[in-house]
């Protein structure tokens, strides 16, 4: 979570060729620009790149229009940076905010590289490259394929374990590339979440049961996952993999017809982002079992971000936004991570009424991010 002006968030999607992820990239943006989404919003998405955004919203209204797919990607490994705006929507003069706006980062990471091995040294640099440009995300996701699961019907585990299994060897491939002269790195995904794509393949699948199904058929290469992963980091107590799951489908498919306004989990992409590593942060510190290193990188930024939810003046005294470690207030923190259904209402009531934006729209993704438990799409850590 870095803030300067803006807040960023990072997200990583790692899943295998043909999973879905240019779907589904395509249908979370295109359905951002479409006019109802415009008109009841209170901010909108803009892609950095306006040649990217084009050819998403391509691939979006090809869907839409004509019942056709993106064409699929090969050892592709761009990276979308949206920005999202603020409408400025208050009336009088507006009190200083912690920042002015949002920006997500997707990381699109090649599928070929956890099937096959690279094709040359070229190639292999680049998957390293790739790699390290994803670190700074702070949610990472790892697609199940509905279709594979159906393919594999009544012997899923194989599938499951070949997925978890390949993505472990692939990981442990870069590791002595990753650490430089050994050191373990500070900047990592912390927080991966296991997702089901295509799920409208599955409509009897809901979160607890498509969890249950990872645990049974492929807990031991999981864990054998998370043990890699933990290899690779200071303070990997700060670690969730296999905590958090969440299912997701880019539209409705039918022969010749394709019904992007039946999407699942989609709309939680963006709250997912912005509001899960808030809370798991929030919560790693106050356990106090980190290295101080590792607290001040996993809490930057998480005061201007309390207090833009709770609708507060920014509570830095000087010093850019989020990089003065001592001045982030723990209570309001706590505060702001453990808002609860009702006070979530009527803080979202209340900043909608002044024209605050901002708090409007961050106390809204954390209401998502519980409707979404609510209706079984999503499911998030316990711990």
């Amino acid at each position: 979570m870095k803030v300067n002006n803006e807040l960023e968030q990072q997200i990583a999607v790692f899943g295998e060729s043909g999973s879905g992820k240019t779907v589904l990239l395509s249908s979370f943006y295109g359905a951002t620009q479409e006019p109802q989404y415009l008109s009841k919003s209170m901010f909108h998405v803009v892609a950095n790149d306006i040649g990217q955004g084009n050819r998403l919203h391509k691939n979006y209204l090809g869907m839409r229009n004509s019942a056709t797919l993106p064409d699929q990607t090969q050892f592709n490994s761009t990276s979308y940076s949206f920005s999202i705006k603020l409408r400025d929507v208050g009336t009088g003069k507006q009190k200083s905010k912690p920042f002015d706006a949002l920006r997500l980062t997707w990381h699109d990471y090649p599928g070929e590289w956890f099937e096959q091995d690279v094709s040359g040294p070229e190639e292999a640099a680049r998957r390293i490259d790739t790699f390290r440009s994803l670190l700074g995300s702070d949610v990472a996701m790892i697609l199940v394929d509905s279709q594979r699961l159906i393919d594999n019907a009544g012997e899923e585990e194989r599938y499951l374990k070949s997925l978890f299994s390949n993505f472990r060897n692939s990981v442990l491939s870069l590791k002595n590339e990753l650490l430089i002269d050994g050191e373990k790195l500070v900047e990592f995904p912390r927080i991966w979440v296991i997702t089901l794509s295509k799920a409208d393949l599955l409509p009897d699948m809901d979160v607890f049961s498509f969890r249950d199904l990872i645990v049974e058929k492929a807990c031991d290469e999981l864990d054998q996952l998370r043990q890699v992963l933990a290899s690779l980091i200071q303070g990997s107590d700060a670690l969730s993999i296999g905590e958090d799951f969440l299912l997701l489908s880019s539209a409705k498919f039918e022969p010749e017809k394709i019904e992007l306004d039946k999407r699942v989990g989609v709309p939680l992409m963006l709250p997912l982002a912005a509001i899960l590593p808030f809370e798991r942060h929030a919560k790693w510190a106050k356990a106090k079992q980190l290295p101080a290193k590792v607290a001040s990188n996993l809490l930057r930024g998480a005061g201007a971000f309390a207090a833009a939810m709770l609708g507060k003046k920014n509570p830095i005294v000087k010093g850019k936004i989020g990089l003065v470690f001592k001045f982030i207030d723990p209570d309001l923190v706590n505060e702001a991570a453990k808002m609860a259904a009702d006070g979530l209402q009527y803080m979202n009531a209340e900043a909608c009424r002044k024209g605050d934006s901002l708090s409007a729209t961050l106390t809204r993704f954390k209401m998502d991010l519980d409707e979404g438990e609510s209706t079984k799409v999503l499911l998030r850590s316990f711990q």
